[in-house]
């Protein structure tokens, strides 16, 4: 039980999402998202980033939204920027 409790400690969570960017571009269909973890300050991802997302998402004109989701663990960061466009 002890164990179970250590684990669930651990593992919980609290997520937020923010925007952090709009612009008059129409909001469509196409999403991307760019993820990167982060542990003492150090991103794990070096292409985090809008240019990162928009490629995932297949996105070749004007960007409508940035949001960025960041969960937060125990011991380290979960960032995801997220990218819309028609």
């Amino acid at each position: 039980m002890i164990v179970g409790v250590a684990c669930s400690a651990v593992l919980a969570s609290c997520a937020i999402t923010l925007p952090v960017a709009v612009s008059n571009a129409p909001i469509g269909e196409k999403r991307g998202v760019s993820t990167t973890t982060i542990f003492a300050g150090i991103y794990f991802n070096s292409n985090y980033g809008v240019k990162e997302a928009a490629t995932k998402g297949k996105i070749t004109g004007p960007i409508a939204t940035i949001d960025e989701k960041t969960s937060n663990y125990i011991f380290f960061f979960k960032k995801e920027l997220i990218v819309t466009s028609k």
